[in-house]
C-alpha cells in the first residue's frame, strides 16, 4: 500500500505530527488468533508505549466459518475492515507513560508483510502502513502511520491449558 520509508524500529507518517514516533524497542507477541506489535520509548522513569498494533489472524464468514492467516515470510495482511462483523481486524493505541490509553480510529486501508521468522520463539521482522478513518477514536484522524520492524523474539502470548 504505501512504502515503509523508515529505518528498522521506526515509525513514520503523519501521525507524527500528533504523538511523538520515537522508539527505542520492538516486542511481537503471537497466538493462534492474533498477532501484536509493541513500539516502546524508554523515558526513564516512564516507558512509553508509542504504539500498540494488535492484528487478528483469523477471519469469519458470513457462515460462521473461521479462517485463519499464518504469519510467515511472505505473508501479506490486510489492516483494514473486520475480522468479524463488527469486530476491526486491526486496532491501534497509544499508551505514553503516565497518561492515559489513546485509541486511533479504525484502519481505513493498509497492509503488513512478514519478511521473515513470525513464529512464536523466532526473530519476526518486516513492514506495515496504514491510513486511519477520518473519524473514531481519540487521536491520529485520517494520518499515517508506517514501520519497518525487527522483533528480536517473538513471544508466545498463547491461553495455556484450559482449567
Amino acid at each position: 500500500m504505501f512504502p515503509a520509508c523508515t529505518p528498522d524500529n521506526a515509525l513514520g507518517g503523519s501521525l507524527g505530527e500528533v504523538i511523538d514516533l520515537t522508539v527505542t524497542e520492538v516486542i511481537a507477541y503471537r497466538n493462534t488468533e492474533a498477532l501484536q506489535l509493541i513500539y516502546t520509548h524508554n523515558r526513564g522513569v516512564f516507558l512509553d508505549i508509542v504504539i500498540r498494533v494488535t492484528i487478528s489472524l483469523q477471519t469469519q464468514a458470513d457462515d460462521g466459518t473461521i479462517t485463519s492467516v499464518e504469519p510467515e515470510p511472505g505473508t501479506r495482511i490486510l489492516l483494514g475492515g473486520d475480522w468479524k462483523p463488527g469486530n476491526p481486524r486491526t486496532t491501534v493505541a497509544h499508551a505514553p507513560g503516565g497518561e492515559p490509553i489513546r485509541n486511533l480510529p479504525r484502519i481505513r486501508a493498509g497492509d503488513l508483510q512478514i519478511s521473515r521468522g513470525g513464529k512464536s520463539g523466532a526473530l519476526t521482522s518486516g513492514s506495515f502502513s496504514m491510513r486511519f478513518e477520518d473519524s473514531g477514536g481519540d487521536i491520529g484522524f485520517g494520518r499515517t502511520l508506517n514501520s519497518n520492524f525487527i522483533a528480536n523474539q517473538t513471544r508466545d502470548a498463547g491461553f495455556g491449558e484450559l482449567p
